[in-house]
């Protein structure tokens, strides 16, 4: 009998335009965030063939985020991360996630960011 295999999954460096802020100057325009996601995701085996419908296709993480920030503006990087995590758990294979968010030209010297994480 195989045993579970365990794998991390890495969005890393995702770099969006988005609305995230509580400032005014945050509301009144969109600003660069920088996103990355880890996944620890459980198989029954390891993948027996070299096809992507054997794992977790980040694609859809990818997509998933794009999607989250299109039409909104979110106000905290606390609830951008939830949501984030939220996402990733619609895959039932995934177990914990990490995500981190950076918004880099808050600063002239510095980066500000927010991470979390969630175990199912």
């Amino acid at each position: 009998m195989t045993k579970p295999v365990r794998f991390t999954t890495v969005l890393d460096g995702l770099e969006l335009v988005m609305g995230l802020g509580i400032h005014p100057g945050e509301r009144a325009a969109p600003q660069r965030v920088i996103v990355s996601v880890r996944m620890e995701v459980v198989y029954p085996a390891p993948p027996a063939d070299d096809r992507i419908d054997q794992v977790l296709d980040y694609d859809f993480v990818r997509s998933g985020i794009h999607a989250l920030v299109a039409d909104r503006h979110f106000d905290l990087q606390e609830t951008l991360c939830e949501a984030i995590a939220a996402l990733c758990f619609t895959d039932p294979r995934v177990e914990r996630v990490t995500v981190r968010t950076s918004k880099p030209d808050v600063y002239p010297d510095a980066a500000v960011g927010c991470e979390i994480e969630r175990v199912r």
